[in-house]
């Protein structure tokens, strides 16, 4: 995936034969501006393990946590969830949570989500979607903590894309359709991020978000434990340590993650 940044690129002509029709527009995100759009999911290992759920696969990243399914072809996923408080003490960090098709183990994603971000000691929330390569675009509707989100992520035919997201406590909704020639669907997921990317290419900090709750969480219109070859995916930084924790899915369908600490 993922979660990009570049804001300046929103103005640049879509490549890669992607075209997008939204209402919305790009809007300044804090400390971001001249980063370099980085690439999908950073693997670091990948082992066998027994794990409640049924998953028997785990999977270390530099900046994703959560669940991916990737042994199939995908052409659906969605989630919800409730927006966190972030906790913001000094310096830009970030966390997104989104669902996407695409990006485990091919070089396109396809997404939508929201974000906590730390501007210094003032968080910021927002939600936006992302026709990866091209730069994401950033809602301007309000979104505060305790928001409840339903977003989902369809492939509909002919190369094209319907990214939905809706916050049911605010009212508002979005829907945008994108067209990506050559995407794989050989992925889907439901994803905690540390966006990336730094001047150097590097994973930005991940902002404290506390504990955000995953709930019906689905792929190809089954319940995410039963879309094939799901990976729990471990976010960890440059000394191994966890970035945060992922629980186990529960109901197939549900689970939790919980920040640990930002680099």
């Amino acid at each position: 995936m993922a979660r990009r940044w570049g804001i300046l690129l929103a103005l640049l002509a879509l490549t890669m034969g992607t075209a997008l029709a939204a209402t919305s527009a790009s809007a300044s995100v804090p400390g971001t501006s001249g980063f370099r759009p980085g690439g999908p999911v950073h693997l670091v290992t990948g082992q066998q393990a027994a794990l409640a759920g049924g998953i028997r696969h785990q999977a270390q990243s530099t900046n994703w946590s959560g669940y991916a399914a990737t042994t199939g072809t995908y052409t659906s996923v969605s989630a919800s969830w409730t927006e966190p408080a972030g906790t913001c003490k000094s310096g830009d960090q970030y966390s997104s949570f989104w669902v996407g098709l695409d990006g485990y183990n091919s070089s396109s994603v396809e997404q939508t989500g929201s974000d906590v971000d730390c501007s210094g000691r003032t968080p910021k929330y927002y939600a936006w979607y992302e026709m990866y390569p091209n730069p994401s675009v950033d809602y301007s509707s309000t979104v505060k903590p305790g928001d409840h989100f339903n977003a989902s992520v369809t492939y509909t035919g002919s190369n094209t894309f319907s990214l939905a997201i809706a916050d049911t406590t605010r009212g508002w909704s979005h829907t945008i359709t994108g067209t990506l020639a050559g995407a794989a669907r050989s992925s889907a997921e439901v994803v905690v991020e540390a966006p990336c990317c730094t001047a150097s290419g590097g994973i930005l900090p991940l902002a404290d978000f506390g504990t955000v709750s995953i709930t019906g969480a689905e792929a190809n219109g089954a319940a995410f434990g039963d879309a094939g070859g799901v990976t729990q995916i471990v976010m960890i930084d440059n000394n191994g340590r966890d970035k945060d924790t992922v629980s186990s899915l529960s109901g197939k369908e549900n689970f939790t993650a919980t920040w640990l600490r930002s680099n």
